[in-house]
């Protein structure tokens, strides 16, 4: 069995976890979550914690090898969810260069950065955007909305290697190049 798969996932206090006909809910204060998984896979909670384990055992080697891949993968999506609704989920977006700037306008997001246009970037259910100086936060409870959101953001002018310019995830390094040199003849 997969590592990860094999770990139980445990379920905080305020958190509640539904599985029923391969669909798994996971809820709280904070909202819910929802989504289905293989046939394969069978889900068992008990004393708050959500055991993933594959449904048939035996089976040929070809489809051991895939039914690992996504016992290891549902357990760490459900673990997503789970810390999801319990804690939330944010990414932090910086913006180097100069007359580069982003705004809230209502629930969606502006960004000036360079082009003829401003750009907007609409906020999905579930999601929220705020911004602090340079630095943009895509938060909520949905790891891969965050996550998608947060990629479409910096995809809009991403930071070039020679001046640094453009956004970029907080803490992400941009490996810098250097400019053309003069050349000076001696004559």
């Amino acid at each position: 069995m997969s590592r990860i798969g094999k770990k139980p996932i445990l379920i905080p206090e305020g958190v509640k976890v539904d599985f029923k006909d391969q669909k798994v809910e996971v809820s709280s204060p904070k909202g819910s979550l929802q989504r289905i998984i293989r046939s394969e896979l069978g889900i068992e909670i008990k004393d708050g914690q959500i055991f993933v384990s594959p449904k048939i055992l035996k089976l040929r080697k070809q489809e051991s090898k895939k039914i690992k891949a996504y016992l290891g993968l549902t357990r760490a999506l459900i673990a997503n969810m789970v810390s999801g609704v319990d804690k939330g989920f944010e990414k932090r977006l910086e913006i180097e260069g100069i007359g580069y700037r982003a705004a809230l306008e209502g629930q969606d997001l502006t960004l000036k950065v360079g082009f003829s246009h401003q750009v907007k970037i609409k906020a999905q259910p579930g999601i929220k955007f705020a911004v602090e100086k340079n630095i943009i936060i895509v938060s909520g409870i949905d790891k891969e909305a965050v996550s998608q959101i947060a990629s479409k953001i910096r995809k809009v002018q991403p930071p070039e290697p020679y001046k640094g310019k453009g956004i970029k995830y907080a803490g992400e390094v941009v490996k810098r190049k250097e400019g053309k040199k003069v050349v000076t003849s001696a004559q």
